[in-house]
């Protein structure tokens, strides 16, 4: 089923562009819309130049003219749009680090007995990452390392005189001394998100460069948040390893129970999962064939990497799910999800059903799941999608017959199985030879959003297209994998037409020698937005191999949709981590010459890493591309 041409200026997957067709001609209302009623957008929002931190406010500085040059308490354009970034980091941090939390707080609930519906999946990376955090695990319990490593987790979210542990023993020895000697170590998760609240406040800090390296820490603070995510997650849910999958709206199937899980955390999605297969014969007995459970943002991604679930759709496309009129239930957690599902649900006949405290929606029904009870509240919220399947089976669907091939699961663990198979001693040795040789030129990494400010999937697509031609290895998270997927990016059928003759080489010799007979997918799909960790242990790793410090490698990163503010934070961790990093979507920083040249020039001289801002993407390709080669000169390659 094509997509609607006419739609093609909002959106270049064929799904989406069909869904909007449909939901123009039921009269309702889309994100699209919705951002057209918002145009023109406030230009001193755009620009970062109105502040609201106090009651004598709202202040506004206009950059064109002459008068008014500060606000009333006497901030300056420079201040101004240094605290606001800075709000904008702490609140990208909570939300990784709040996932990482609630992560924590399931493995000490485990360890000490009081759940019953999660296991430890993966018990030797739980020994692995005991180990790290210098935890003994020699003829020990389970149990009791576990608790140690929730316990240890816990602490790192609080002020304490040694540094946080998920920062300081993920990276290399040059970065920490690095970090350190900034003063951008942090103390504590959560210390750092109240530090940057309390020094935005109305007449605290008001210097914009000592703003703008809280801002800093703070995101190296949001590292430790997403490793923590990620390592917590690979404990409690498994380890991901290559699984073949699907993505696209036609994943959703008009004979079944559709359940979509959106959010983040797999702690809800897990025990969703487990419930509905349980509930199978159930489903059957309304009527349906089975439970058709696929996912959608970062929890499609968690899903997807685990369990090789279908990704229905991610970002901005997500009520074009609902309007399928094919989704018996959407169960949310947080982070991500449009207050606008909630009504376009009850259009259409089904339900949105939230499930944390801290992510109600108005319109939504709401079943918390807490871990103690997590089966019982999950089956609650399948018996409901089976209720509305029974009203929903015999009426008609509109679901675009697009699917998309998969391949995901590429944790650093599988990757480094898989080249070890080229030589097992030493598996990093093909990684480093290739690229010494020219064959893969340098990493990128895709992580971030879709915005509805570019046609959707545009830009990824562009940039991705440009650097696997250049042997550029590219890995991708959260929606932007979601994005490349939807375009068959990780097809590994698509690898020979996508990439430059050096990267194929290298990715049909692995693929060959793990008995694939043919290559790797051209874009490796490393999991969520908290995954962004596995990118940064795959740097470290390397960097460790070579005996260099991260940003001397040929390795960048790049947002070309970014909307979330953990887009903001996960930028952050990649220019302390000594990354140039590339975002598409102007930061509201404009307003402010010396906030931009600290982001996009200053910062070099303090980490390696810096920001590129670049709405075009040829051009951010290209600059990537020279910061690639500009990286191997400095290795003598």
């Amino acid at each position: 089923m094509p997509g609607d041409t006419s739609f093609q200026a909002l959106t270049l997957d064929p799904a989406v562009q069909h869904m909007l067709a449909s939901a123009k001609e039921k009269n309702m209302q889309t994100i699209w819309d919705r951002y057209q009623q918002m145009l023109p957008q406030c230009g001193f929002g755009e620009t970062g130049l109105c502040c609201r931190h106090c009651l004598q406010g709202p202040c506004r500085i206009n950059p064109f003219e002459e008068d008014a040059k500060t606000g009333i308490c006497g901030a300056s354009a420079d201040v101004i749009v240094a605290r606001g970034l800075d709000r904008a980091i702490a609140a990208g941090t909570a939300a990784h680090s709040g996932h990482a939390k609630h992560l924590a707080h399931t493995l000490m609930k485990l360890a000490n007995g009081k759940v019953s519906d999660y296991k430890i999946t993966d018990p030797d990376k739980l020994k692995r990452v005991a180990s790290r955090l210098n935890i003994d695990t020699d003829n020990r319990d389970e149990m009791d390392i576990a608790r140690d490593v929730a316990q240890a987790a816990l602490a790192d979210f609080h002020e304490k005189d040694t540094p946080v542990m998920w920062a300081a023993s993920v990276v290399t020895p040059g970065r920490v001394k690095v970090l350190s000697d900034l003063g951008i170590v942090p103390k504590g998760i959560d210390h750092e998100v109240a530090e940057i609240m309390h020094r935005t406040l109305y007449g605290v800090d008001a210097d914009p460069v000592n703003l703008l390296l809280g801002g800093l820490r703070c995101g190296v603070a949001d590292l430790a948040g997403c490793y923590m995510g990620t390592e917590l997650a690979d404990i409690l849910f498994g380890t991901p390893t290559p699984v073949v999958s699907s993505a696209n709206l036609g994943t959703l199937k008009p004979e079944s129970v559709n359940i979509a899980c959106h959010g983040h955390n797999p702690v809800l999605s897990e025990i969703i999962v487990k419930a509905a297969e349980e509930m199978k014969d159930q489903a059957v007995a309304a009527g349906a064939d089975r439970i058709n459970v696929v996912g959608i943002c970062c929890t499609g991604n968690e899903l997807m990497e685990r369990h090789g679930i279908p990704s229905c759709t991610h970002s901005v496309s997500q009520e074009m799910a609902l309007l399928t009129g094919a989704v018996d239930a959407m169960i949310v957690d947080y982070q991500c999800i449009m207050p606008s599902v909630a009504s376009v649900a009850e259009c259409m006949g089904t339900k949105v059903i939230t499930t944390m405290d801290i992510c109600k929606i108005t319109g939504a029904d709401h079943i918390e799941v807490r871990e103690e009870t997590a089966s019982e509240n999950a089956r609650q919220a399948i018996s409901q999608a089976i209720e509305i399947f029974k009203s929903r089976k015999n009426k008609p669907t509109d679901i675009p017959q697009i699917t998309n091939t998969v391949v995901a699961g590429f944790s650093t663990e599988s990757i480094v199985a898989a080249l070890a198979k080229l030589n097992a001693n030493d598996p990093l040795l093909p990684l480093v030879d290739a690229i010494k040789a020219g064959s893969i030129k340098g990493v990128c990494l895709f992580a971030g959003c879709n915005n509805v400010k570019i046609p959707q999937d545009a830009n990824y697509t562009a940039m991705a297209a440009k650097l696997l031609k250049e042997n550029v290895l590219v890995v991708a998270t959260g929606c932007g994998a979601g994005s490349l997927m939807r375009h068959d990016f990780m097809d590994p059928a698509k690898a020979k037409e996508l990439c430059g003759d050096g990267l194929f080489a290298v990715l049909n010799a692995i693929g060959e020698a793990n008995g694939l007979n043919g290559p790797l997918p051209p874009v490796l799909h490393l999991g969520s937005c908290v995954d962004n960790s596995r990118a940064v242990e795959i740097t470290v790793a390397l960097a460790n191999y070579l005996g260099v410090d991260t940003h001397q490698l040929p390795v960048v990163a790049s947002a070309p949709e970014a909307t979330s503010e953990k887009a903001i934070s996960i930028g952050c961790y990649a220019v302390a981590a000594g990354l140039p990093t590339h975002v598409g979507v102007m930061l509201p920083v404009t307003g402010s010459a010396l906030v931009v040249d600290v982001l996009t020039q200053g910062v070099k001289d303090l980490t390696g890493g810096y920001f590129v801002v670049e709405p075009d993407p040829q051009k951010a390709a290209d600059t990537l591309l020279a910061a690639i080669e500009e990286r191997r000169k400095g290795l003598g390659l």
